[in-house]
């Protein structure tokens, strides 16, 4: 028992390194129950959106939860996501450090356990092996996949790349300590905030609540609607394999990466929006710090991206009938 409550303070205490070739994921994702006491944090986290009822509200409390929503979802958006899983640019160790621990603070666990299983996502899509794949339906891909027993553990064979980086690691086994540290740090900022500045009308557990518990639910469930929701409602504009979809809604809530088909088509470079109309605010912010010089090497989306898509327009408008059928489809 003692192991097990381990593995909450450290990831990589009881959980085994998950071979890829050692692994039959068609299986696991039938099979697997969902391991309920292992997600009491999970479930508290969420059942803690009532104490709304009870800590009132102010406007402070709202305009802290709305930043800290949209830092937290910039450092997944661009440093999890952009940087970690897919190297679309490049930074400094300490910049790393900063906007990774940042990142770890939005309680979707580690920053390598993330990488690694969108690597796995983005090698699979939409087949039996995608940790959370679109085939099984809405509810398994949105939250179903991360609640089972084989996907706790941090697929490490897949993120070798950067087990270079110990201060990485440390923030990878030691997320949920961070997570409620940064909870606690918001309580007594809110508590010190309450004596201070009492014209604000905040206290700890009214930041608590709204700048911690409902602004880190929001963020999780807009992160994991990319994987559900982009799969399943939006346009097309390029022809993949899986079932991707552009949706404006969701780039807005999540800062750009609703442009789910176009960062499948080509997932190599730093903007997801490939047009001037796709709104990408992850990609404005990380251009500015390229010219602050916190960050360099941004990938450019390639001119024969927009090749193809031209030229996928143009077969489209001439073959009316074929442009129907991928509708209805």
């Amino acid at each position: 028992m003692f192991k097990f409550f381990l593995g909450w303070i450290d990831s990589w205490s009881n959980t085994n390194t998950l071979e890829s070739n050692q692994v039959d994921r068609s299986k696991i994702v039938k099979d697997t129950q969902v391991q309920w006491l292992r997600i009491i944090p999970f479930i508290l986290l969420h059942i803690a959106c009532l104490a709304v009822f009870w800590v009132g509200v102010s406007w402070f409390a709202i305009i802290f939860m709305i930043i800290f929503y949209l830092v937290r979802m910039f450092a997944i958006t661009a440093f999890f996501h952009r940087y970690l899983s897919h190297k679309t640019f490049q930074t400094s160790r300490p910049v790393q450090f900063i906007f990774l621990l940042i990142g770890t603070m939005s309680a979707q666990r580690g920053p390598l356990w993330w990488a690694a299983h969108h690597r796995y996502h983005h090698h699979f899509t939409d087949t039996e092996q995608d940790p959370h794949s679109s085939l099984h339906g809405f509810w398994y891909s949105h939250v179903g996949w991360f609640l089972n027993e084989q996907n706790f553990s941090t697929r490490k064979e897949v993120i070798k790349d950067w087990l270079k980086f110990p201060e990485i690691i440390w923030l990878d086994r030691f997320n949920l300590p961070i997570v409620l540290m940064t909870a606690f740090a918001i309580y007594v900022f809110g508590e010190w905030l309450a004596v201070a500045h009492p014209n604000l009308g905040t206290s700890g557990l009214q930041l608590l609540v709204w700048g911690f518990v409902i602004s880190t639910v929001l963020l999780i469930h807009a992160t994991l609607c990319i994987n559900s929701l982009a799969h399943l409602y939006g346009s097309r504009d390029f022809d993949t394999t899986d079932n991707s979809r552009n949706n404006l809604l969701l780039s807005i809530i999540t800062l750009g990466e609703g442009w789910h088909n176009n960062h499948h088509y080509y997932a190599g470079s730093t903007r997801q929006g490939f047009f001037w109309w796709q709104i990408d605010i992850t990609y404005y912010v990380l251009k500015a710090m390229s010219w602050l010089g916190l960050i360099w090497g941004i990938k450019p989306v390639p001119q024969r991206i927009y090749a193809a898509y031209n030229s996928q327009k143009q077969n489209l408008k001439m073959n009316p009938i074929k442009t129907q059928t991928k509708e209805s489809s």
